[in-house]
């Protein structure tokens, strides 16, 4: 089985509260906090690497960065990829989900022949959850979202997903694109060997030329959704903070709600 996961370095998620954004493009300064490996992608990781000892094959990470982004590719060879690429250009900075989507779209048919494209859900960072479906548009695939467990015979793949209210299960056929939710399963730790065996790997690294797309069709430029502004809404609600023991406050709580009559001022 021939599988490829798309992975994205995201900034740490425990050190959020360090992000900023550049004031002039409304973008992250990613620059200002170490990347990881996009927390849904590790589960996507780690479907691919079940698949793989079920079925024998190859798995492929791929991912569209910087070039520091190598350090994430390394990471995932180490778990347990066989090969890695790393698509990276000045003009690809700034894309939307559709941008990446079509650089994504070109490393693929690049690679050849697959079976199946595994994406986390959702980026950390993002969370527009629109990438895997734009990109398995594109392929001209079938794509299912929001996978918690998935299994393969032959030529079908049977995917239980997630739904608002309960679960659902759905077939297709191969090849597809699924999205993992971090439900699914539990990603495993990155072994030491691992990494060794991984900085001996060449990590393919290709550009918009090398992938034979126009520059106008990626990055900022080939983006049809743009950050315009971001502002915090200004709060029309005053907050008080009682004070006193525990009694105090409930007692001054319940008789100011009575006043209001937000609650029956009866006795019970």
């Amino acid at each position: 089985m021939r599988i490829i996961v798309c992975v994205k370095p995201v900034p740490d998620p425990s050190r959020f509260d360090k992000l900023r954004l550049d004031p002039e493009t409304l973008l992250l300064r990613r620059d200002e906090v170490p990347p990881v490996i996009n927390p849904l992608d590790r589960n996507a990781l780690e479907a691919a690497f079940e698949l793989k000892a079920r079925f024998k094959g190859a798995v492929t990470a791929l991912t569209m960065a910087a070039p520091n982004a190598e350090e994430q590719l390394r990471e995932a060879l180490a778990l347990g990829c066989d090969r890695a690429c790393l698509l990276t250009d000045p003009a690809f900075a700034g894309a939307d989900t559709l941008a990446t989507a079509r650089c994504l779209r070109a490393a693929m048919r690049k690679l050849g022949a697959f079976d199946l494209v595994l994406c986390g859900g959702h980026s950390a960072d993002g969370s527009t959850g629109q990438v895997g479906p734009q990109l398995a548009e594109l392929l001209g695939i079938p794509d299912i979202t929001h996978v918690l467990r998935v299994s393969v015979s032959g030529r079908r793949l049977r995917a239980h997903c997630r739904l608002e209210g309960g679960q659902a299960v759905c077939e297709t056929t191969l090849p597809a694109l699924i999205t993992l939710d971090h439900e699914a399963n539990a990603p495993g730790l990155t072994p030491m060997t691992g990494l060794r065996g991984a900085l001996k790997k060449k990590i393919a690294c290709w550009s918009a030329k090398d992938l034979g797309l126009d520059a106008k069709t990626v990055g900022l430029a080939g983006s049809p959704t743009r950050m315009l502004n971001i502002f915090t809404p200004p709060s029309r609600r005053k907050g008080e903070i009682l004070q006193g023991s525990a009694s105090e406050v409930a007692s001054d709580l319940i008789g100011r709600l009575r006043r209001d009559a937000l609650i029956d001022g009866g006795a019970r």
